[in-house]
């Protein structure tokens, strides 16, 4: 096999938060296959590459992963510089194992490449530290797909003994509340959810834990969401993140002014 595949993770939405090492990578890739969740423009940054979407969404006709495993190792025997491009990190829920574990299995060279999971980005630009001094010195990441596997995640958590992040949950916000509620979690502990995070949709709701199963998502378009709860969303107003992406022209504004960014 005379070809290369890169794993790549694209990171929460915004271009500018790729690595230096994905960006070259798609610069000169062949052949893209990319997960549905990843921003358009990142995608346009392959624009000698062949791009086809293979992503998977709830409730959509999906393609099947053997199917991507087999187009990755097509394109890799064919010589080409391929990517596959992961919303997040390829290896924090994104089948990066998986993948992996086939280009070793059928001999075809490859890296992975990082990127900035959606745990740790979507509480960030929303301005809400996944940790804090004093508050919470811990952070536990699940996946709300399945109450099978979430649950007794959640019921192995002391209350308020860590942040907890879920991903993919939107659908079981309301098991997830009365969850932790029944391990004892406090009623009015602070609940964020971040939707489209680093991106120009990019919303963010707080409440409290015993209204996270009303949230009303209705204007989201269905965008991907990052559920955070423990008392670090508390910070949130605090936080300059909290006003959304700041562009580099406002920050130089500021700058000029001589006020810090608020």
């Amino acid at each position: 096999m005379s070809g290369f595949v890169s794993l790549i993770g694209a990171g929460p939405g915004d271009p500018e938060l790729l690595t230096i090492k994905a960006t070259r990578r798609l610069e000169t890739a062949e052949l893209v296959l990319y997960d549905a969740l990843v921003n358009a423009d990142v995608v346009a940054i392959a624009k000698r590459a062949q791009r086809f979407c293979v992503g998977k969404r709830a409730r959509q006709k999906t393609v099947a992963q053997s199917t991507i495993n087999r187009l990755m190792i097509r394109g890799a025997g064919r010589g080409q510089s391929v990517v596959r491009l992961k919303s997040g990190d390829p290896f924090v829920f994104g089948r990066g194992g998986e993948e992996a574990l086939a280009l070793s299995a059928a001999g075809v060279a490859f890296e992975v490449i990082p990127g900035i999971t959606n745990a740790v980005a979507a509480p960030g630009l929303a301005g809400v530290p996944i940790t804090h001094r004093g508050v919470a010195s811990a952070f536990l990441v699940l996946s709300g797909h399945s109450e099978g596997t979430f649950g007794p995640l959640l019921d192995d958590v002391a209350p308020h003994s860590m942040t907890v992040i879920v991903l993919m949950g939107l659908a079981a916000r309301t098991r997830i509340a009365d969850r932790l509620r029944q391990r004892g979690w406090r009623a009015n502990t602070p609940v964020a959810i971040i939707l489209a995070a680093g991106t120009s949709r990019m919303q963010t709701w707080t409440g409290r834990l015993d209204e996270l199963g009303q949230a009303d998502l209705s204007a989201s378009d269905d965008a991907p969401g990052t559920i955070v709860v423990g008392d670090v969303v508390g910070f949130r107003p605090f936080h300059a993140a909290s006003r959304g992406p700041v562009q580099l022209a406002e920050i130089m504004a500021v700058r000029q002014n001589g006020r810090g960014v608020m």
